[in-house]
């Protein structure tokens, strides 16, 4: 990655007027002496980082906490009241859904818009038309005005130009996720082409798993202060655990939240060959994660399920009971529950281990023990060096 910067942004503030009453006649105009009644509120209030070239660059925080504000002032779409933004790199922005699009015209003119408004000229825009309708996938709607498409049809299109007018520098808000499954592969297929083409990505969006995935750095904003910067992983857990709360921290860094009716009371590794519970052992080798429980009142088809992560970094394999469908009737009182795995292949690394207990329909948490356990992978067999997981490849020379 390039030490270069793409984007800096220096002690920005953005403020707007709140005002107590409208203002419907003349009489009224001239009875407050031409001036009418406001708070002022801050959306952002002293905001200072700077974005490489190069890298994945996130933006996460709770509604109302001034990230479309922000990205919005990164755009040139609002001017700041005080502070500056300054872009090195041609820039394309995706903020919000349609925007510089005209309802009354086809998808086709506005192709020829929204690209001219992205700085496009109209021949550079003729001869890459075909490949903008071909990724959106609505050569059978684009000369259908654009007032006539569904939300998902509006993404598609508006990503499909904004990607094609040569960015060297992306800006993406939350609005992607409306795409359905196919787009949004499209879509990460293009964010992997962009990174491992050199480009940069400025990312806002509330999937905080994509966060951690796919960004370099990342700035937490809360009520239009930063909160924090740098890793993702860190950022994320720590934001997490303010936006919903914790009931415990232990003294080995574990996290607990949930109702509580039911709990996770240890966590235990056993590897091959071993009777006592160990904290690391060999890639290849067969392991046994026991899950102790105790429920205060009877508990009904409750899901228990378990995380391994790569520490500070990706997760490897999330499964639960309900994806095997063992799913008691209730659950009350004391017990465990052993998960095995055999010829594990996890290379070589550090791990954490996060637990789960939720409903049937994994929507309420019971509980939630971040980092339950963590433990160490040894080399073993097979010998591999890069990566986090060995998919046993055989090799043949010809």
């Amino acid at each position: 990655m390039s030490q270069s910067v793409a984007l800096t942004v220096d002690h920005l503030t953005k403020t707007f007027k709140l005002h107590h009453e409208k203002t419907n006649s003349l009489k009224q105009l001239i009875a407050n002496r031409g001036r009418s009644r406001y708070d002022e509120f801050t959306a952002l209030d002293d905001v200072t980082f700077d974005v490489r070239e190069g890298e994945v660059f996130g933006v996460i925080g709770h509604n109302g906490s001034g990230k479309s504000t922000l990205l919005k002032c990164m755009a040139g779409i609002l001017q700041p009241n005080a502070g500056s933004v300054s872009v090195a790199k041609r820039m394309s922005a995706l903020l919000e859904l349609g925007a510089g699009f005209h309802p009354e015209l086809s998808g086709r003119e506005n192709v020829f818009l929204n690209a001219a408004i992205l700085g496009m000229s109209r021949r550079d825009i003729a001869r890459r038309f075909d490949e903008i309708v071909e990724f959106s996938g609505l050569e059978a709607f684009i000369d259908t005005p654009v007032k006539t498409y569904s939300t998902g049809m509006y993404v598609r299109l508006a990503f499909a130009v904004a990607i094609n007018v040569d960015p060297q520098l992306l800006i993406i808000d939350e609005i992607l996720a409306v795409g359905d499954v196919t787009f949004q592969q499209k879509c990460m297929e293009k964010f992997v082409d962009f990174r491992n083409e050199g480009r940069t990505i400025i990312l806002v969006t509330h999937a905080l798993g994509s966060v951690k995935d796919m960004c370099d750095r990342a700035v937490w904003l809360t009520h239009g202060k930063i909160t924090g910067e740098g890793d993702p992983g860190e950022l994320v857990d720590a934001y997490t655990e303010t936006m919903l709360g914790s009931r415990d921290r232990a003294d080995d860094g574990s996290l607990r939240r949930g109702s509580g009716e039911i709990q996770i009371t240890n966590v235990e590794l056993f590897a091959s060959e071993e009777g006592r519970p160990v904290k690391r052992f060999r890639t290849g080798e067969n392991i046994r994660v026991r899950l102790h429980y105790a429920a205060e009142k009877a508990v009904p088809k409750p899901v228990f399920g378990f995380e391994i992560e790569h520490l500070g970094s990706a997760t490897v394999t999330a499964p639960c009971t309900r994806d095997v469908g063992l799913l008691p009737d209730r659950i009350d009182g004391r017990g465990h529950i052993d998960i095995t795995m055999e010829n594990v292949s996890l290379l070589a690394g550090t791990y954490d281990l996060h637990t789960s207990i939720t409903d049937f329909n994994r929507q309420h948490e019971y509980d939630r023990l971040h980092v339950a356990l963590r433990f160490d992978v040894m080399t073993g067999r097979p010998y591999e060096t890069g990566g986090v997981v060995s998919l046993r490849p055989s090799w043949t020379i010809n």
